[in-house]
């Protein structure tokens, strides 16, 4: 196992119920902060429904648990971003007053994500970091890429951001850089539109589709199959088998009602940009898709392990234990395991938790499903956040957990 270190400020906000997952975790050259909300250490929403007040306060917040590593928000290579908006908001505004607490010089990417509600009544943004410094205490080289074509993000954001092997994107939508909106509603070509862009972003560092080792697509839908079956076969393309692991998450809508689809990729790529060998898993008799598609439930590429969303469906693609959150949560964390296994890793090496679930503004279901999920981990545990969607991919089927691991 490699060594863990973990981040936890004093007086730091804190879940109303006791959990194994910290704030920070530094593995190697990656710190990973969970998702940061404006909580009191008592698990009470401050500046409820205020976005301005809680965007500034959870940026403090990333910054206070990479200062537990000895960095700071200097050395952030990613950003997600949760956050309220029926529409009525302007993403390109919460872009930029997000960047606005951005240290000069830092050019992150990052993806921003429209959801209806938050875990907890009246919190309306989380934001989930990855950040990079050398163990020796040096900073990393890196570079920060904006590609012609494709629709400028507010500053300081960059299209791409290359550090050591590991290569990200922003979340990329159907948008010309004159910021006219292509094929409006229509899924199908806006995912086409959107993965040549990505592969553009990619080719800037010498990479292209098959250096990809995650892929996450937020993509409108009303959670029914026939919703994204098309647009997958149309990502599916783009990809020589064996894929990357993958996570596709329906969203109401996105900030633009005629934007259907939002994507982002993680790639690696050698220092001498020679393609990285590779490792993929396919338990036996693990689920399915109901339709063939190139991507694998995890890839181990250097010391890293990415596990694609998992979910509480049989190899046939059918829903298990329809609607039951407890019982969900309990088969996508075993599938976990069993992924994990196959590269001989185990529970305690995963650094970095990403979960999705149907609900709303309510912290019993996020509890339902937090404990199962942090009871698999020796505490000091992973980082964690939790996002609830209206629905997922498939009727009745009600959690969705992608990870990433570290080991030798």
């Amino acid at each position: 196992m490699l060594k863990h270190e973990h981040s936890w400020p004093d007086g730091h906000w804190d879940w109303p119920i006791h959990v194994s997952h910290k704030h920070g975790l530094r593995c190697g050259d990656m710190m990973y902060v969970g998702g940061q909300v404006d909580l009191d250490s008592r698990g009470n929403v401050q500046h409820p429904n205020d976005l301005t007040a809680q965007t500034a306060a959870v940026m403090a917040s990333i910054g206070k648990v990479l200062a537990g590593f000895g960095a700071g928000l200097q050395h952030v290579v990613k950003l997600t971003a949760f956050y309220q908006n029926d529409g009525s908001g302007d993403e390109m505004a919460f872009l930029a007053d997000v960047g606005r607490h951005l240290p000069k010089g830092a050019r992150p990417v990052i993806t921003a994500v429209p959801v209806p509600a938050l875990a907890y009544p009246g919190m309306i943004v989380e934001i989930a970091a990855f950040a990079m410094r050398g163990r020796d205490g040096k900073d990393l080289p890196r570079k920060s890429v904006d590609v012609p074509g494709v629709a400028k993000l507010p500053a300081p954001f960059a299209h791409g951001l290359r550090c050591g092997e590991m290569i990200f994107t922003s979340g990329l939508s159907a948008i010309e850089a004159n910021g006219v909106i292509k094929h409006p509603g229509d899924l199908l070509a806006q995912s086409r539109f959107v993965m040549e862009q990505l592969g553009e972003v990619l080719g800037t560092f010498g990479a292209n589709h098959d250096d990809s080792v995650k892929l996450n697509i937020y993509y409108t839908g009303g959670g029914k199959f026939e919703d994204w079956q098309g647009a997958a076969r149309v990502r599916a393309g783009y990809f020589t088998e064996p894929g990357p692991a993958a996570t596709g998450i329906p969203v109401p809508r996105h900030a633009n009602g005629d934007l259907c689809t939002k994507i982002e990729l993680i790639a690696m790529l050698g220092e001498d940009g020679k393609r990285l060998p590779r490792q993929h898993i396919w338990p036996k008799e693990h689920w399915d898709w109901p339709i063939h598609l190139p991507y694998k439930h995890g890839i181990k590429c250097g010391n890293m392990i990415f596990i694609g969303g998992q979910v509480a469906l049989t190899s046939k693609g059918e829903v298990i234990k329809p609607g039951q959150m407890v019982e969900q949560t309990k088969i996508a964390m075993e599938y976990i395991r069993r992924v994990l296994d196959g590269f001989s890793a185990k529970f305690d090496d995963v650094v970095n938790v990403l979960t999705f679930y149907e609900g709303g503004a309510s912290a019993d279901t996020l509890h339902d499903n937090l404990k199962v999920r942090s009871d698999c981990y020796t505490e000091p545990g992973p980082t964690s956040t939790g996002i609830p969607f209206p629905f997922l991919a498939y009727q009745s089927m009600v959690i969705e957990i992608e990870i990433i691991a570290m080991m030798e």
